[in-house]
């Protein structure tokens, strides 16, 4: 899908990029601050800025092929069905980074960062290349613009979504959008949706499945920890 340069479809795209990068972010700046948390704090900002262009650069690769990738039959569907499981898992999640190793040489750091985000970057790649619809120059410049965020602006973006949490049910929200855009825009499935009210219908119906389950997800999981802590609280003071 061409998408020029000066149009609208063109900003409005690269916006939703950005604002993906951002939303998914979190784990980076983790990655980040952690790998190089043992260094001086004089090596901390090169292992910061050398990890991150190797991250970057990697993950700039990564998303160009699976662009590309995506023109091969029923690809977008399966892209688009495993988007809307990472949008449903952005919501519920429970990140745990004790595994992250600090590098104690800022080489170490640096590798640390490169190596934890290519594993961790998968959500964020696929995310990238649905939302860029083909369009290399998008993926570039979102990632352009998304790198000075992510590296001096990630962590009060955290902090942000931990005083606002409705910023992550956006983020999914933006998610599940994009996962619905690259179902409908599926080669083999392009003749259901070419009533708009069949796929605006089922745009919507993704996005509200999608943070629904979230939501409910989350709910249960509050009552089961008010249900533990209360049995716990019952049998401290069945012991005393």
């Amino acid at each position: 899908m061409e998408l020029e340069i000066l149009s609208w479809a063109f900003a409005a795209a690269l916006l939703q990029i950005v604002f993906i990068d951002l939303v998914l972010a979190g784990d980076n700046a983790i990655v980040i601050g952690m790998a190089a948390r043992n260094l001086p704090k004089a090596q901390q900002r090169k292992a910061v800025i050398g990890g991150t262009i190797g991250a970057v650069v990697i993950r700039a690769v990564a998303t160009l092929l699976v662009v590309h990738l995506l023109e091969i039959p029923w690809l977008l569907l399966v892209g688009g069905l495993l988007l809307l499981f990472i949008a449903y898992k952005l919501l519920v999640q429970e990140e745990d980074h004790d595994n992250i190793k600090a590098g104690s040489t800022l080489w170490q750091s640096i590798r640390t960062i490169i190596i934890a985000d290519a594993a961790m970057g998968l959500d964020n790649v696929i995310a990238v290349a649905g939302a860029a619809h083909g369009n290399d120059l998008l993926v570039i410049l979102g990632l352009l613009i998304s790198i000075p965020i992510v590296v001096w602006g990630s962590t009060l973006f955290i902090r942000l979504i931990n005083r606002f949490p409705w910023i992550v049910y956006i983020g999914s929200g933006v998610l599940a959008y994009t996962a619905a855009k690259m179902v409908t825009h599926e080669e083999k499935l392009k003749s259901f949706f070419d009533n708009a009210w069949v796929l605006w219908g089922f745009i919507a119906l993704c996005i509200l499945l999608v943070v629904l389950a979230g939501k409910a997800t989350n709910s249960l999981k509050r009552r089961r920890k008010q249900r533990s802590g209360k049995q716990a609280v019952i049998s401290n003071r069945d012991s005393a």
